[in-house]
């Protein structure tokens, strides 16, 4: 009896702690084995709440963005979709923004094995799928379907089909039962996650990504005069990163970005302070960041892959510029004598030069570009006359733009004496002869390169030693005029 009533005791303590038992050995089986679920949870960007881009015109961009997300609890695997194609995996950060120190990650993974038609029959050898084939009859067209085996995928299929071997068997289309688990639609991040917070979170990834890059452009119209000048400045941002940006806070770094070779540089968690706000009545909004500058857009636009896009940088009006016409010499007329004969003709280079200060209209750092001039006719048209590139340029400093040769300005040189005085001292005169065409006077700036140890003799206008081995003349020469400039220079070689 006391045996009985022993066994009846032990069965019901089973049966009631049975359950509990079961439920507590299946929690810890789920947290042994991340990733087991049927299904992943799948972020896109229907969740999305925030997204920030910064762009260097070094063809890197930053992207950090934010989303509301339904989490589980325990060890799960996340599906982060529609990200960039050109995503460096090594750059990516992922945190929560609602309970950053209960949400860990544990395995990250990046999925760009993506979906077309010859890596699903890769994904398929071993499996039955339904060939259709497509067949006249009577006039009509009738579909045909054949399951098969696909046993091997190796440049062409190669089916088994009942009991036979086929290959070269032409279909017009392939049905597949279900999309492979390891083949995704689109480039996705996969982490592995675990979450003892709230359900409803927000997290923030950021990651560098490839193939997007933005330059400056400039136009700068002078008036008729050569006096005065208005400069628009552009940013032209293209987007080949392979997503699209959506209504994203946008922010250009300008400077020359150090980077390794097959590398991006920088950790994700310090280039994300170049996202704080600024305001600014400008388009963009400019502060000094670190060894470079940046720029942030005062306003949120959208950036479509494949996409090129234009945006307003900076506008100056009435810029004082001066028009500047240069001659430069050749440094092999210094080391012998010039045969006799026709004078050698210098081309005249032609020169805009304005200063990038407050005085001037400016005063704003301004990013590496193209700038193209345009001047007026005398009827009022604009046409395009020339452009230059220029560096990164601090406010303060002045620009130099090159456009061309002068039409109606002419440059001879004669060399009109040679001496030599002793073993390694020569003494030599050059003539240079400048004519003026046009209707209005100029000054010509003529560089000399002599090279070497030199000494001026003798000169009819006065010179500026502008480095250890050139010297400058500025000689000014009336409309439709002559000027002759003549100078007397000894060389030590």
């Amino acid at each position: 009896m006391r045996s009985r009533m022993l066994l009846l005791s032990l069965l019901t303590a089973f049966l009631v702690a049975g359950p509990a038992l079961v439920g507590k050995r299946a929690t810890a089986s789920d947290k042994a084995s991340p990733g087991t679920m049927a299904q992943a949870p799948e972020t896109t960007l229907s969740d999305q709440v925030d997204l920030a881009v910064t762009v260097y015109n070094s063809n890197l961009a930053l992207v950090r963005e934010v989303r509301q997300v339904r989490l589980p609890a325990g060890v799960f695997d996340l599906r982060f979709a529609d990200i960039a194609a050109t995503i460096n995996p090594a750059s990516v950060h992922l945190r929560s923004l609602t309970d950053p120190a209960r949400l860990s990650v544990i395995e990250q993974n990046h999925e760009y094995d993506l979906l077309d038609p010859q890596k699903l029959l890769q994904k398929y050898v071993g499996r039955e799928i339904t060939l259709v084939r497509l067949r006249q009859d009577n006039g009509s067209t009738k579909s045909e379907e054949v399951r098969a085996l696909l046993l091997a995928y190796n440049n062409s299929p190669v089916w088994k089909i009942g009991n036979e071997i086929v290959t070269g068997m032409a279909a017009d289309h392939f049905r597949f039962p279900e999309l492979p688990e390891n083949l995704y639609s689109r480039p996705t991040l996969v982490w592995t996650l675990e979450n003892s917070g709230s359900r409803q979170q927000k997290v923030e990834a950021s990651y560098l990504a490839g193939n997007m890059a933005w330059n400056a452009d400039y136009v700068l119209t002078v008036n008729r005069e050569d006096a005065s000048a208005d400069l628009d400045g552009w940013v032209t941002l293209v987007n080949n990163s392979g997503t699209t940006y959506q209504n994203a806070k946008l922010q250009l770094v300008a400077g020359d970005l150090n980077r390794v070779m097959q590398q991006y540089p920088g950790d994700a968690v310090e280039a994300r302070r170049a996202l704080e706000a600024m305001a600014a009545p400008q388009p963009f909004a400019r502060e000094a960041f670190s060894e470079y500058h940046l720029y942030t857009l005062n306003r949120r636009t959208s950036i479509r892959d494949r996409e090129s896009k234009q945006i307003s940088l900076l506008t100056a009006s009435r810029v004082p510029v001066e028009k500047v016409f240069v001659v430069k010499g050749q440094q092999t007329y210094y080391h012998n004598y010039l045969h006799p004969g026709s004078p050698i003709k210098d081309r005249v280079a032609v020169y805009y030069k304005f200063q990038n200060d407050e005085r001037s209209g400016l005063g704003v750092p301004l990013p590496a570009g193209v700038v193209r001039v345009y001047q007026s006719d005398a009827s009022g048209g604009v046409h395009f006359v020339g452009e230059d590139r220029i560096t990164h340029t601090p406010k303060g400093e002045s620009l130099t733009l090159r456009i061309g040769h002068a039409f109606d300005v002419v440059c001879e040189r004669k060399q009109t004496d040679y001496r030599k005085l002793s073993d390694r001292l020569y003494e030599m005169e050059f003539e240079i002869t400048l004519r003026n065409h046009k209707d209005s006077a100029i000054t010509v700036e003529v560089n000399e390169p002599i090279g070497s140890d030199w000494q001026m003799i003798d000169s009819t206008h006065k010179w500026t030693k502008t480095a250890a081995w050139a010297a400058q003349f500025r000689v000014p020469v009336e409309k439709s005029g002559t000027a002759v400039l003549r100078y007397r220079v000894r060389v030590r070689w």
